[in-house]
C-alpha cells in the first residue's frame, strides 16, 4: 500500500514567526519616523501661528502709529490678544479686527500664549500687562532644532 502526501495550502508556523519578526522590527523602524514627522508638522504649525500673532500685532501698532485706532496707548501696542480678534473703534465709528480667532498653540493644544510688554525682560515670564508687544509658546520642551520652544 503506498501512502500519498497531499501538501496542505498555508502557512508553517516557522513561516509565521519569521513574517511577525520581520513585520515587528519593520513597525519599529516606522514609528521613531512618523513621531518625528508628526512633531515637525506641530513645529511648523507653531512657527506660523507665532508669525501670524506677531503679523496682527504689527498691524495693530501700524493702525495705531497712523491715527486710526482712538485708543491706543502710548506705544501703540494692544492690551491683550482679545483686542485683535474683537476689534478696535476706529475714528468714525468703524470697529477694525485683526484675527478672527486667537489660534491655539499645537504644542499644548491650547490657546493660551505667553506675552511681553515693552518693558519686560524677553528672559523672564513676567508679563505687566500693559501692552502685548510679542508673544511666546508657554510649551515645556525643546524643538527639532535643539531650541526651547518658549524662544522661537
Amino acid at each position: 500500500m503506498a501512502f500519498s502526501r497531499r501538501r496542505v495550502a498555508g502557512f508553517t508556523l516557522i513561516e509565521l514567526m519569521i513574517v511577525i519578526t520581520i513585520m515587528t522590527v519593520l513597525t519599529g523602524l516606522v514609528l521613531p519616523m512618523a513621531r518625528a514627522s508628526l512633531r515637525r508638522h506641530k513645529e511648523q504649525e507653531l512657527r506660523a501661528d507665532l508669525q501670524i500673532l506677531r503679523d496682527a500685532i504689527d498691524a495693530y501698532k501700524d493702525a495705531a502709529d497712523r491715527g486710526f485706532i482712538q485708543k491706543a496707548d502710548s506705544y501703540g501696542y494692544p492690551k491683550n490678544l482679545e483686542a485683535l480678534t474683537k476689534g478696535v473703534e476706529m475714528r468714525g465709528g468703524k470697529t477694525l479686527r485683526f484675527l478672527r480667532e486667537i489660534p491655539k498653540d499645537p504644542i499644548t493644544g491650547k490657546a493660551e500664549w505667553g506675552m511681553h510688554s515693552m518693558e519686560d525682560d524677553p528672559e523672564s515670564d513676567s508679563f505687566d500687562e500693559t501692552n502685548v508687544w510679542d508673544v511666546y509658546s508657554k510649551a515645556d520642551g525643546v524643538g527639532l532644532d535643539g531650541t526651547r520652544y518658549r524662544i522661537w
